[in-house]
C-alpha cells in the first residue's frame, strides 16, 4: 500500500537521492520550491559534492543553489524526475494534494520514476512515497479499467485505487501504468479512444524501425477485452539497477547559455553526442548516424510527435566523466496528422518534414552527403514494406487504409518515390593549384 499522504506536509523541503543501486541510496541534495511556487531548485549536499557527479551539465559540482531556468520546471536533471501530464492527472485524482505545486508532483510520483533519481522526505534516510509492488501481467485488464475511469474522472473503489497507485504515475500524456512482466518492469500503454488501434500500431511501427537499423525499446502487444494495449520494456532499468537518464530537452537546455532559448532538434542532439557520446570518434559516430536514421524514419512514417521528451540519453558510468549514450527509440508511431512538421528541428528548413531538410545538415551528424543519402535509401526500403509488416503484426485493413492516406500519399509517399541517392553525391575535392615550391 502507498505511504500515507500525510508523510509530506505542504511547505516542507524535499531531498533528492541517487538510487542507481536501490539498496545503497545516496543523498544528492535538498529541493526547494522557488519562483513564487512555479519551480524547484537544487542545492547539492556536501557528501555529494565530495563523491558525486554532475547530474547534468547545468548542475556542476558547486556549493550553490541551482535555480530552474524556466517557470514550471525543476533545476536541470531534476526536471526529468517529475511526472508529465498523465502522471499529474493520476496524482490529482487519487491523492488530491492540498497544493498542486511541482514539489507535490515530485513527491507523489513515488519511487518508480524515470531514471535513477528519487525524492525523499528525509535527508538521512531514503524515504520515498512507496507505491507497493507493481501489478503483474495478469492485472492488465483491471489496470485498463481503472485507468479508463481516471481518464474519465469516474469514481474508483478502494481496491482500484490501490491498483492504480501501485501502477504508478509515470509520465506522458496518455493513460499508462507500470507493470511487471517476467520479473522486469514495463510501461503498459492503453487505448485512448483513438480512431485507430494505436497500441498495436505502435508495436508494429517500433518493430519496423528495428528493421531500419534503429535500436528500439522492446514492445509486446497485450490483448484486452475488445481492444489492445502495448507494453514497452523500460530501458532505464538493468536488472536490479537503475540507469541515470536525461530527456533530450533537459540535456540540450543544459548546454544552452543562460537567457537564451534552446535549439531542440536532431542536429543539435547529434552535436551533443559528438562531444559527449560514449567514445569520442567511435561509438558516438555510430550513434549520430543512427540518430539520422531515426529522424528520416520518423519523417517517412508520419511520426510528427517526436518532441524533446520522446528522445532520451543514458549516462554510461556517470562517475567517470558522465558520458552520454543514445537511449533506445520509444513512442514511435504514425500520428496520422499530415501536418508536415516535426516537433524536433530537422535541418536548415527548421521542422519541415522533408528529406531535403533532413539532408541539409547531414554533416552535423558526421555524414558526408553520399553516406547520408545511402542511409535515407536504406530507411526508404524498409518503409516501402510497411503495409506487409503491419499486416503481419495484426493491424486491421481499415487502420492500414487510414494510415496509408498519409504514409503513401502526398507528400510523404512522393518523397520516397522521388528520392535519388545519386543526386546527393558529395562534390569532388578541389585539386590544389600548383606552386613553384612543388617543382
Amino acid at each position: 500500500m502507498a505511504e500515507p499522504a500525510a508523510a509530506y506536509a505542504v511547505g516542507d523541503p524535499l531531498h533528492l537521492w541517487f538510487v542507481g543501486d536501490p539498496s545503497r541510496a545516496r543523498l544528492v541534495g535538498e529541493l526547494q520550491l522557488v519562483s513564487a511556487g512555479k519551480g524547484v531548485s537544487l542545492r547539492y549536499a556536501d557528501s555529494w559534492l565530495a563523491e558525486g557527479f554532475a547530474l547534468s551539465e547545468d548542475l556542476p559540482l558547486l556549493p550553490e543553489e541551482f535555480m530552474p531556468r524556466h517557470k514550471g520546471m525543476a533545476a536541470g536533471a531534476v526536471d526529468d524526475a517529475r511526472p508529465d501530464r498523465w502522471g499529474e492527472r493520476v496524482i490529482q485524482f487519487l491523492d488530491k494534494p492540498r497544493r498542486l505545486s511541482l514539489m507535490e508532483y515530485l513527491y507523489f510520483a513515488g519511487d518508480d520514476r524515470f531514471g535513477a533519481l528519487g525524492v525523499s522526505t528525509s535527508a538521512t534516510d531514503y524515504l520515498p512515497r512507496r507505491n507497493g509492488p507493481l501489478p503483474r501481467h495478469d492485472k492488465a485488464q483491471a489496470l485498463a479499467t481503472v485507468m479508463g475511469k481516471i481518464n474519465a474522472k469516474e469514481p474508483v473503489t478502494e481496491l482500484e485505487r490501490r491498483l492504480a497507485t501501485a501502477g504508478g504515475s509515470f509520465g506522458g500524456a496518455k493513460p499508462k501504468a507500470l507493470i511487471e512482466i517476467d520479473g522486469a518492469e514495463w510501461v503498459i500503454k492503453f487505448f485512448n479512444g483513438e480512431p485507430v488501434d494505436a497500441p498495436l500500431i505502435e508495436h508494429a511501427t517500433m518493430t519496423l524501425a528495428a528493421q531500419a537499423g534503429i535500436r528500439v525499446a522492446e514492445t509486446r502487444p497485450v490483448a484486452l477485452q475488445g481492444e489492445n494495449a502495448v507494453a514497452v520494456r523500460r530501458f532505464d532499468r538493468a536488472g536490479g539497477s537503475r540507469v541515470h537518464a536525461l530527456s533530450a530537452g533537459t540535456a540540450l537546455r543544459a548546454i544552452t547559455p543562460a537567457g537564451q532559448d534552446p535549439e531542440l532538434g536532431y542536429p543539435q542532439l547529434a552535436q551533443l553526442l559528438r562531444r559527449a557520446g560514449p567514445t569520442a570518434g567511435g561509438d558516438n559516430a555510430e550513434q549520430m548516424r543512427e540518430l539520422f536514421r531515426r529522424m528520416v524514419f520518423n519523417i517517412l512514417i508520419d511520426n510528427t510527435d517526436d518532441h524533446e521528451k520522446n528522445h532520451a540519453l543514458l549516462f554510461t558510468e556517470p562517475t567517470k566523466f558522465g558520458k552520454l549514450s543514445l537511449a533506445p527509440a520509444y513512442d514511435v508511431l504514425p500520428t496520422n496528422s499530415g501536418q508536415g512538421l516535426q516537433e524536433f528541428i530537422v535541418g536548415a528548413e527548421g521542422r519541415d518534414s522533408t528529406l531535403s531538410n533532413a539532408m541539409s545538415q547531414a554533416e552535423l551528424f558526421g555524414l558526408v552527403r553520399d553516406t547520408a543519402a545511402d542511409e535515407v535509401s536504406r530507411v526508404i526500403a524498409v518503409v516501402d514494406r510497411w503495409k506487409d509488416h503491419f499486416v503481419g503484426a495484426g493491424v486491421s485493413a481499415a487502420d492500414i487504409d487510414s494510415l496509408a492516406q498519409q504514409i503513401d500519399g502526398e507528400p510523404l509517399g512522393a518523397q520516397r518515390r522521388e528520392f535519388a541517392a545519386g543526386a546527393h553525391s558529395s562534390p569532388a575535392p578541389t585539386r590544389r593549384r600548383g606552386s613553384r615550391f612543388d617543382r
